[in-house]
C-alpha cells in the first residue's frame, strides 16, 4: 500500500537493500513543485546503522532478583527509607527482608521488589527529590484507573520523600515480548501485541481528560529539540555547526514545531513505548507515565511504531498506523480524515521525537555515565534520515545528519 505524503509516495525499501543495510533515497527537486531536472542521491549507510537490534544484544527485562543489600548514597534517605518502609510493611504484610533491586531506567528513579508474607510480591519506586517529584505520577495514575486502563494501583505514597508502594504487574515487558517475536519469526503474535498496545493508546486518548496536564508547548517543543546540538552535536561528535547549518537547523525546528501545535490535542503519554507496556492481564500494563502533556495526537503512535529499541518494515508501521487512524475515527477522536496527512503528521513529530531521544541518549552517556543507550544511535538516526530525505522542506536537515551518521554521499543529475 502507498499513501501521498508531501507530493511523493511512501514505499518501504527493497528488502535485498534493507537486509544489506543499504537505502536510497531518492531526492527530485520537482517534488516540491520547481519543475526543475531530477537530482536522484544515493546514501551509502555503514553497516553500523542497521536498526534491527538482535534480541542477544539487548534483553531489557524485569528480573524476578533475589534478596541483597540495596545501595543508597545518601545515609539520611536509607533511613527515611526504612522507616517508611517499616510502617507500610505491616499494612500490607511485607517481608523488608526480601526487598530487592527490581530495575531503574534513564531518570534518577529507581525501582525495589518486595515479598509479600502471603505470596506475591509489590514494587516500590524511589524516586528522590528535588530531580524527581512523584506528584505528577501520581496524578496520572488516578486519571488511568478512572478510566478503566491498567497501570500499577498506588497503595501508599509519600510525595515529600519520594516513596511509592505499587501493583507488581510482573516482569515481561512488551519489548521483550516483541523481540522474541523477531526472533522466532512469530509475526501473527507481534501483530496482536501490537493491536492491544493500539487499542490501549485510543482508550487512553479518548477517555484520559487533558485538562488538568502541561501543555505540550512551543516552549517545551523548542527545549527538548535543544537537546540535540547540545548533546549529540557537540558533545559526542565534536562538530560545531558554521552560520548557515545553524539557520538550516533552525528552520528545520521551526517546521517541526509549527506541525506539532498544528495537530488536534489529546492526552499524550510522550513514552507510550513497548519498553514501557508490561503483559499483564488485563493487557497492557502501563508505566512511566508520569510525563503526560496534553499535546499532538501523533505523538505516542510514532513512538509506539518507531521505538528506540525495537524496529519493523515500514509495511507494517502502517499497517499498525492504519489501523490506529480507524480506532480512533470510530472512537470520535480528532484524527484527520485523509490518512495520507496523519501519516505525515506522524512521521514529522516522530523526527522531532527522534532528534530528542538522540540528545538524551549522549546525555545519558556524557553527563549521567550510562553509556549502553548510545548503542542505539544508529536506530535513530536511520529513522530521522529517512523522514528528513523524504519531505523537500525538511531536506536540508538531512545534510545535517549525515556527517553525524557518517555516511557518503552521491550527488548526480539528468
Amino acid at each position: 500500500m502507498a499513501h501521498e505524503a508531501d507530493g511523493s509516495r511512501t514505499r518501504a525499501e527493497a528488502p535485498a537493500r534493507r537486509e544489506a543495510g543499504v537505502r536510497e533515497p531518492r531526492c527530485r527537486a520537482d517534488d516540491a513543485g520547481l519543475g526543475l531536472a531530477a537530482s536522484i542521491c544515493r546514501i551509502d549507510y555503514p553497516r553500523g546503522t542497521r536498526v534491527r537490534t538482535s534480541q542477544q544484544r539487548f534483553r531489557p527485562v524485569i528480573p524476578p532478583s533475589s534478596p541483597g543489600r540495596i545501595a543508597w548514597a545518601d545515609p539520611a534517605r536509607e533511613a527515611a527509607f526504612l522507616d517508611w518502609l517499616g510502617c507500610v510493611a505491616s499494612r500490607h504484610d511485607l517481608v523488608v527482608a526480601t526487598l530487592r533491586q527490581a530495575s531503574s531506567d534513564a531518570s534518577f528513579r529507581r525501582y525495589l521488589r518486595v515479598d509479600r508474607a502471603d505470596g506475591g510480591s509489590m514494587v516500590v519506586m524511589d524516586a528522590p527529590p528535588p530531580e524527581e517529584n512523584v506528584r505528577p505520577f501520581l496524578h496520572v495514575a488516578g486519571l488511568i484507573e478512572r478510566a478503566g486502563l491498567h497501570a500499577p494501583h498506588v497503595f501508599e505514597a509519600d510525595p515529600e520523600h519520594g516513596f511509592v508502594l505499587l501493583e507488581d504487574l510482573g516482569g515481561t515487558l512488551y519489548l521483550e515480548a516483541l523481540l522474541a517475536t523477531q526472533q522466532d519469526d512469530d509475526p501473527q503474535r507481534a501483530d496482536s501485541l501490537m493491536q492491544v498496545a493500539i487499542r490501549a493508546l485510543v482508550a487512553w486518548q479518548r477517555d484520559l481528560p487533558a485538562t488538568t496536564l502541561p501543555a505540550y508547548d512551543d516552549a517545551l517543543l523548542r527545549r527538548e529539540l535543544a537537546i540535540f546540538p547540545e548533546w549529540c552535536v557537540c558533545r559526542e561528535h565534536r562538530v560545531t555547526w558554521t552560520d548557515a547549518e545553524a539557520e538550516t537547523w533552525a528552520r528545520a525546528c521551526n517546521l517541526l514545531v509549527a506541525s506539532a501545535l498544528a495537530q488536534p490535542v489529546v492526552t499524550v503519554h510522550r513514552d507510550w513505548m513497548p519498553r514501557n507496556l508490561m503483559v499483564s492481564d488485563p493487557n497492557p500494563g502501563i508505566l512511566d507515565f508520569q510525563d503526560a502533556v496534553r499535546g499532538p495526537i501523533a505523538y505516542d503512535v510514532a513512538s509506539l511504531l518507531r521505538d528506540a529499541f525495537v524496529s519493523w518494515d515500514e509495511e507494517r508501521e502502517i499497517d499498525w498506523a492504519i489501523r490506529y487512524w480507524e480506532g480512533a475515527r470510530k472512537a470520535g477522536l480528532p484524527v484527520r480524515d485523509d490518512f495520507g496527512e496523519f501519516w505525515r503528521e506522524l512521521e514529522w513529530i516522530g523526527l522531532q521525537r527522534h532528534l530528542k531521544v538522540l540528545g538524551i541518549f549522549c546525555r545519558l552517556k556524557h553527563r549521567d555515565d550510562k553509556p549502553a543507550y548510545s548503542a542505539d544511535l544508529p536506530r535513530f538516526f536511520a529513522y530521522a534520515h529517512r523522514v528528513s530525505t523524504r519531505y523537500s522542506a525538511l531536506r536540508p536537515l538531512s545534510r545535517l545528519l549525515e556527517p553525524l551518521m557518517g555516511v557518503s554521499r552521491i550527488e548526480a543529475f539528468h
